[in-house]
């Protein structure tokens, strides 16, 4: 059987010249934005990190926001190492999250250690579940995920909202029923009462652990380094007789997975229901994180900390600036880091291909 040797990466020198370039043009964005409104970046950039990390309930609240945000940039980084651009990390989460909130709320019989669990499996079901469609419309047909992705994005908004209004949602409401309290994951105040009255809860570990398991995952298993391997040269794989479309659609459906994961620090750790918009954003903050996070495991974690002290720090510097400055320095980063990203390159390579035929 032929091998196939992985292509070199790049170098730990240049992974760090990235992620430092793209925050330097990050602040200096930061810096022109704030000064049009008049402010002074250094006192806004001190009144963020106070607000964040300066007290204990900042620093809770970006534990709470950067946990979708890890696991959204799980699943978009699972694609992009196996050569995919998965754009559906949103649509993912809030099926993920109406089908764990409609199984929680019928889950009161089942004590916690069973019913936690099964919400948890249900979530990447769903999740995963969503994706098969684009997942197999890319391995059968080579239609490019993003545009199959970005379908169902559109797909889950429309469906969503049909079965709120048609009888899911509580009367008088836009939301599902609460779930039963056997299906609710308790906050990390629970263990840690510094953190009192923030939104941060135990799926936050759920978030980590997914993240340093798909890293061993990819390393260390045959069909996770399969899967890297397609993600560098299909050609070379196919003629090693990898099956390149069947490991191309596992590849987008656990990605789906571990999107579907973030409905944990949504739903089951914050507002024990699902209401329409909830988690709305996660999915494309996603990318931001798995283009900062660089394919490592810290990297990620790093990132999702980072892009959640910019969410919450927004929120601290509201009164003086809008808070969506900090949404143009997330695209801002996007598009410093993927520049230098060459897997975005070999994605955005195939969309050409696929528009140009």
């Amino acid at each position: 059987m032929t091998s196939v040797a992985p292509t070199e990466g790049p170098s730990r020198r240049t992974e760090v010249l990235a992620v430092t370039s793209a925050l330097l043009v990050a602040w200096i964005a930061f810096a022109l934005l704030v000064w049009i409104y008049g402010e002074s970046p250094l006192l806004m950039g001190r009144l963020l990190l106070d607000g964040t990390w300066g007290t204990a309930y900042g620093a809770g609240q970006v534990l709470f926001k950067a946990t979708p945000l890890l696991c959204t940039g799980v699943a978009v980084e699972v694609g992009l190492r196996a050569g995919l651009f998965n754009i559906g990390a949103e649509g993912q989460l809030a099926v993920a999250s109406v089908a764990v909130a409609v199984v929680g709320a019928h889950v009161g019989p089942l004590p916690s250690i069973v019913a936690l669990p099964l919400l948890v499996l249900v979530a990447m079901a769903a999740g995963g579940a969503w994706a098969v469609l684009p997942a197999l419309l890319r391995a059968r047909f080579g239609a490019h995920e993003v545009i199959g992705t970005i379908m169902m994005n559109r797909i889950a908004d429309a469906g969503i909202g049909a079965l709120l209004g048609g009888g899911l949602a509580v009367a008088g409401s836009v939301r599902t029923a609460n779930l039963a309290p056997s299906g609710e994951l308790p906050r990390l105040d629970a263990v840690l009462p510094a953190l009192h009255g923030s939104a941060a809860s135990f799926a936050l570990v759920l978030a980590v652990l997914l993240a340093f398991a798909s890293e061993w995952a990819l390393r260390r298993t045959r069909v996770g380094r399969e899967l890297v391997l397609v993600g560098k040269n299909p050609i070379a794989c196919a003629a090693a007789r990898i099956p390149v479309p069947a490991r191309l659609a596992l590849a987008l459906t656990l990605s789906g997975a571990c999107a579907g994961l973030a409905s944990a620090g949504t739903v089951l750790g914050y507002k024990g229901y699902y209401e329409m918009g909830l988690g709305a954003g996660a999915g494309f903050g996603g990318l931001a994180v798995a283009l900062l996070g660089r394919g490592s495991a810290v990297g990620l974690v790093l990132a999702a900390l980072f892009f959640g002290t910019l969410q919450q720090g927004g929120l601290a510097i509201n009164a003086h600036v809008p808070r969506e400055v900090m949404d143009v320095l997330v695209g801002v980063v996007i598009l410093a880091v993927s520049l230098g990203d060459a897997r975005v390159r070999r994605a955005a390579g195939r969309a050409s291909l696929v528009a140009a035929t």
